[in-house]
């Protein structure tokens, strides 16, 4: 008898430690979770304060290229009230142009030099009688602008004068020419772009 009471007190004894065991188990396993649950409450914070960080650099970003926007818009319009003001100030100018005209743009410009500044009935007369073969293409850009003045801006063709006049560059057509000893020298023929410029004749000029 005393030995089966040995043997249960041990069970019992053996019982008691297995669920004090797990009770430790288990309550390791709820701290374990809680400080798991807090760190993610951590992270989760610090994650909503960066974006939050980041969402109000981005609209301080906007809000300043909206500015800077707002600061190019009042230049271009700044520039273009010069623009008007400065047309106004000069007056109407009435423009025509002729692209890849084949002459040089050297020998053009001779020939815009005399015209520019001129009333349009001695550029005309000048241009008549010039033997320069340029004079033939400005002529007849003239008389285009002119046709414009009359027909576009309901003015006097016979009152307009060149206010200006420029002959810039165009492309060059490379050809070659045959020579002796089986040889090649090089061809450039050249082109103009022309324009012109004319505005109504002044009382005082």
């Amino acid at each position: 008898m005393a030995d089966e009471k040995k043997k249960a007190t041990k069970k019992q004894g053996t019982a008691k430690a297995a669920a004090d065991k797990a009770a430790a188990k288990k309550g390791a396993a709820k701290k374990d979770a809680a400080a798991k649950k807090s760190s993610a409450k951590k992270t989760a914070k610090k994650a909503t304060k960066k974006s939050t960080s980041k969402k109000a650099t981005r609209a301080g970003g906007k809000a300043a290229g909206q500015e800077g926007k707002g600061g190019q818009g009042g230049g271009a319009s700044a520039r273009r009230g010069k623009r008007a003001a400065e047309q106004a100030r000069v007056g109407i100018m009435v423009r025509a142009s002729s692209r890849y005209v084949r002459v040089a743009p050297r020998k053009a410009r001779l020939i815009a030099d005399q015209v520019r500044g001129l009333h349009i009935e001695k550029a005309r007369a000048l241009l008549r009688f010039s033997p320069r073969s340029a004079a033939m293409d400005i002529h007849k850009l003239i008389e285009s602008a002119a046709s414009n003045a009359e027909n576009n801006h309901d003015l006097v063709a016979d009152e307009m004068r060149i206010a200006e006049i420029t002959v810039d560059e165009g492309p060059t057509l490379r050809r070659f020419r045959p020579r002796a000893m089986g040889r090649a020298t090089p061809i450039n023929k050249r082109t103009s772009h022309i324009a012109v410029a004319l505005s109504p004749e002044q009382d005082g000029n």
